[in-house]
């Protein structure tokens, strides 16, 4: 009977949540942003121009892979089963997924669905692809090596056996640690073992060169302990990689050493570490020193390297993540650009040798301030070839905390993935440390495109579906404050169609004038003027506002000028934006801040820890209220429930809560715009904010109450219809009218919740049952009324009514969002509920839905037109000196066997062709006689498609075995040439001195 006094108590006549009832309240899951889990790999795939980003099964969410495109293209591609994700492949139009369980999955990018799954006989250590082959080689942990059909789903007869073990019998147990094909020589695959490297050749099916780094006793090698190099070792192999030309093999070695070789006699040419060179050479030390004298510092393993190189194959650079000493103050990726490559056929020995030991020059590729890169990928202009390192213009890194960073290459300078990378990605681009929400208008908010100064679209692919039109005029504006001190914000929508998808970005790091120490503690936007407040936990304040950058271009520095205790921060405005919102004043305050509100009509509040509060009006700006909140002790008090300010003296209080609303106070006979404070021990101070004779504005104390506990939301109502009575510009304008509005105000407490009219008088009150309330606000449901939707410790949603606070319905979401940050969720207007699923992924939920779940996206990612080009191949001077060029056909016969039918994309295209010559027949006025070819049908084509594989085959066996012979002949036809050539420059010279 309680809920039926309480309209009554709070002087209310009409239940504003008449039209709602129990079946309308059901949980929608509606879009999720971020990442579920910790980053393991990355992928690029630069034909279709899409990132593929693979996560770790962790407590935080399963592993999967993200697939992103331009703009908010994304997908999401679920493993056959619980699993992290350890290597990703992209091979034209097919995801290649290596999982921790030791399956592969391979996913249609056309279909974004699983098409197949396959366990290889052992545990995978590594795998292989190329844009070219319908293959994938696989590296297993017992050596061996294993080749699965992706176009036919199945595994290739082709089985290489452990090179390594047949080479050295005696060799402990090795397994295959990378693979790697030719980057011109499709024919050649370089295989990786734990105890050293192995050129295999698929055209005579037999190992060519074997690569085995050896350090001798007195050689420091890569270890920077000298007490190791007193005995023969041979450090393990961590990493091996061709050239971009393939004249060169790289290994890299658990010790930190960097060995090159040379690929066609398997001689050594250098070992190296990134500080020294000539490692293997016994009586060179180590530079890898402590920080005390006669120390040493261990060093970082070499997590990954590239290879790089620019359009021309032969300017390179090795890229390296890892292999600095662990006490190094600079932390980032190493580059060390080796320049043009000698000619090899034409270069000495030395030559070649002081080409990688004299390098171009060296630099870091610099990261945040104690931030190791344990992975990488390179984001290349065109090709796809070379490994995926020819001409890059950027590098994403991965961090060992599982963020990412962006730099350009070989520059190294930072880019923001601001409208470059996916939204989900900017979650982890640093880490989110602070979200707020604002409900902006759509004009305002269609308005509000950043004119910023940026590179090349590292995104450019996939095309995203179209979704339902507009549902709110509103819009749902998310703020993300970075640990950077980067804030980003964009629309997260209602799960309909965002005609505005671009992202604005502020620094606030350069609006307060320093580059540490900044964490975000509050933000508030003005729904109606795009105003942006920042508050930090160093106490400062900074007030961002639209508008041109006249300093564009200018990295000016800083003059302080101080007004009305402001500080003008114009100045501080990025150099790279035009237009966009740039930072306008700044105040220092005592504490953090720990609350803080923009108003629509021009005054920003914020609270301070050390209970200060101060209002600043925009229209100067300037500080027009400073006081703290014992400062409001003394006065006198128009009410209060249950506890008086006497009790609250002897406890630490602050604002925690601020609310701004138009409305007429108990006692006066007009409305004015007022302003709500509530506190961490539940007291509701009550201001109006009053205009004044100059035409500056004033605030004044007009009350004060006490409710149970800390408050956590302050909703001002209309007392007649139940609408929110917000300070907007239409009510204040409409105050110089005499516009009076009956106002009451709903307070919600962590314990529970009142209704009463302001500043002090008696009204309803409702406590919650045994759970502590953590987010609350007033939601609507279309024209049906008015509810409290509130989130609650023990994983639920509930709705109340108002005025009656009667529960209507609830719902548990502890599965969906995670329950210790229900405190961070928002809760919007419209019943949307924006809240944490883990560390840096969040969920949009709708509770007026139908308890449908997360749907697939429907987003388009490949581009069929986009075609792959062609595979580099050997050059002239290789082929005139006997290297048998092997195509990618050749190699589909060599893995797949004489057996292999046609691909599938073959086929799919036989047919279309037959059908084209069907309707080709049937459009024609007259039958026309055509070739044999033209009438074979589908089974006949496939029969002589077998016939000339079977003869291409043999062709290609007559070839191999005549190899040495053609070989052999045309090397004794270059001696005759040379002698010839000799024996008539002899005779010319004997004429030229007879005079003939």
């Amino acid at each position: 009977m309680a809920h039926l006094l309480r309209g009554k108590q709070a002087g209310l006549q009409r239940d504003f949540s008449a039209g709602l009832y129990p079946q309308l309240f059901a949980i929608d899951e509606v879009a999720r942003f971020g990442i579920n889990s910790q980053i393991g790999c990355l992928a690029y795939d630069p034909v279709q121009s899409l990132l593929a980003v693979g996560t770790n099964d962790t407590q935080f969410g399963a592993g999967q892979v993200y697939v992103f495109g331009q703009g908010r293209v994304s997908v999401t591609l679920p493993l056959p089963r619980k699993a992290s994700v350890k290597a990703i492949h992209f091979v034209v139009d097919k995801l290649i997924v290596v999982d921790s369980k030791n399956e592969i999955s391979v996913f249609s990018l056309e279909t974004t669905r699983i098409l197949a799954s396959y366990s290889p006989p052992g545990s995978v250590t590594a795998l292989t692809t190329d844009p070219c082959l319908d293959f994938s080689l696989i590296g297993l942990q017992n050596g061996e090596i294993v080749a699965y059909d992706l176009d036919r789903q199945s595994p290739a007869p082709l089985r290489i056996p452990n090179l390594w073990k047949q080479q050295h019998p005696k060799a402990r147990p090795t397994s295959v640690v990378t693979l790697a094909f030719h980057p011109r020589d499709i024919g050649n695959l370089l295989i990786g073992y734990t105890e050293g490297a192995v050129i295999y050749s698929f055209k005579t099916d037999k190992p060519v060169k074997f690569f085995r780094y050896e350090l001798q006793p007195g050689a420091s090698g890569g270890d920077s302990d000298p007490t190791s190099s007193n005995i023969r070792r041979y450090p393990r192999l961590t990493q091996a990689l061709w050239h971009p030309t393939g004249t060169f093999v790289l290994t890299g070695h658990e010790d930190s050493s960097l060995v090159i070789w040379d690929a066609k006699d398997g001689r050594k040419i250098l070992a190296r570490t990134i500080q020294s060179t000539n490692v293997d050479v016994p009586g060179n030390a180590s530079k890898s020193l402590g920080s005390a004298p006669g120390t040493f510092a261990l060093k970082c393993p070499l997590f990954r390297i590239a290879w790089c190189c620019k359009e021309n194959p032969d300017d390179t650079g090795i890229l390296i993540a890892g292999g600095t000493p662990t006490t190094a103050l600079e932390k980032g990726l190493t580059f060390i650009e080796l320049g043009q490559t000698p000619v090899y056929a034409t270069s000495s020995w030395q030559i070649l040798t002081q080409h990688f030991e004299k390098t171009k020059s060296q630099h870091t590729l610099r990261t945040p301030p104690n931030a190791e890169v344990v992975n990488f990928c390179l984001i290349p202009r065109r090709s796809p070839h070379y490994a995926g390192s020819q001409d890059p213009i950027a590098i994403i890194a991965l961090l060992a905390s599982g963020e990412t960073v962006t730099l350009s290459f070989p520059s190294g300078h930072l880019i923001t993935p601001t409208n470059q990378l996916n939204i989900s990605l900017s979650y982890v681009h640093p880490f989110v440390s602070h979200v707020s929400l604002a409900y902006v208008e759509r004009t305002r908010w269609l308005g509000m495109v950043e004119n910023r100064t940026k590179g090349p679209p590292i995104l450019k692919g996939g095309a995203e579906t179209r979704h339902s039109m507009m549902r709110f005029a509103n819009r749902n504006i998310i703020q993300a404050a970075h640990a950077d001190g980067t804030v980003r914000i964009w629309d997260v929508g209602h799960g309909d169609e965002i005609e505005n998808q671009k992202m604005l970005q502020v620094d606030v790091a350069r609006a307060i004038g320093r580059s540490s120490d900044v964490d975000v503690s509050r933000m508030s936007m003005a729904g109606a003027t795009g105003e942006l407040a920042i508050g930090l936990r160093t106490g400062e304040v900074v007030i961002f506002r639209w508008g041109q950058n006249k300093d564009h271009g200018k990295d000016l520095r800083h003059v302080e000028a101080k007004s009305f205790r402001l500080d003008t921060i114009i100045d501080r405005a990025e150099p790279s934006i035009k237009e966009g919102l740039i930072p306008l004043t700044m105040f220092q305050g005592q504490g953090h801040v720990t609350t803080l509100k923009m108003s629509d009509v021009g005054f920003a509040v914020a609270g301070f820890q050390h209970g200060g509060l101060v209002v600043i009006d925009l229209r100067g700006p300037a500080v027009i209220y400073e006081a703290g909140l014992d400062d409001l002790t003394g006065q006198p008090v128009r009410g209060s429930f249950r506890r008086s300010n006497s009790q609250l003296q002897h406890k630490a209080e602050w604002p925690t809560c601020v609310e701004f609303g138009v409305m007429s106070l108990e006692g006066d006979d007009y409305s004015s715009i007022l302003m709500f404070v509530g506190t961490n021990l539940g007291r509701l101070a009550t201001f109006k904010i009053l205009p004044e004779a100059h035409g500056g504005y004033s605030v004044r104390y007009a009350g004060s109450s006490t409710v149970e506990d800390k408050i956590i939301t302050i909703a001002p109502l209309d007392a007649q219809l139940g609408d929110p009575v917000e300070a907007t510009q239409s009510s204040v304008a409409s105050l110089r009218k005499g516009l009076k509005i009956d106002g009451v105000i709903l307070v919600v407490t962590t314990s529970g919740a009142r209704i009463f009219r302001p500043p002090a008088a008696k009204g309803a009150h409702k406590r919650w049952d045994s759970v502590f309330c953590d987010s609350a606000a007033v939601v609507r449901y279309q024209a049906a009324g008015y509810a409290l939707l509130g989130l609650f410790g023990d994983g639920s949603a509930k709705t109340f009514s108002i005025p009656a606070l009667k529960q209507i319905a609830s719902a548990n979401i502890s599965h969906i969002l995670d329950v210790r940050r229900f405190a961070e969720a928002v809760v919007t207007p419209t019943g949307d509920i924006i809240g944490w699923t883990g560390p840096s992924e969040m969920a949009l939920l709708n509770v007026w839905g139908t308890g449908s779940d997360l749907t697939r996206s429907l987003d388009k990612l490949l581009n069929v037109e986009a075609l792959t080009p062609p595979r580099p191949t050997i050059s002239n001077v290789q082929w005139m000196t006997g290297t048998l060029h092997v195509t990618p056909a050749d190699m589909d016969a060599l893995i797949g066997g004489p057996n292999r039918p046609p691909s599938k994309q073959m086929m799919e295209l036989r047919r279309a062709e037959e059908e084209q010559q069907r309707a080709i027949k049937r459009a024609a006025t007259t039958e026309t006689p055509s070739s044999e070819k033209d009438q074979e049908g589908y089974w006949a084509y496939m029969q002589r498609q077998m016939q000339e594989r079977t003869q291409n085959l043999n062709i290609m066996g007559d070839r191999m075995d005549h190899v040495e012979e053609s070989s052999s002949d045309w090397g004794d036809d270059v001696k005759k040439y040379v002698s010839k050539q000799k024996k008539k420059a002899v005779m010319g010279f004997v004429g030229s001195k007879l005079g003939f």
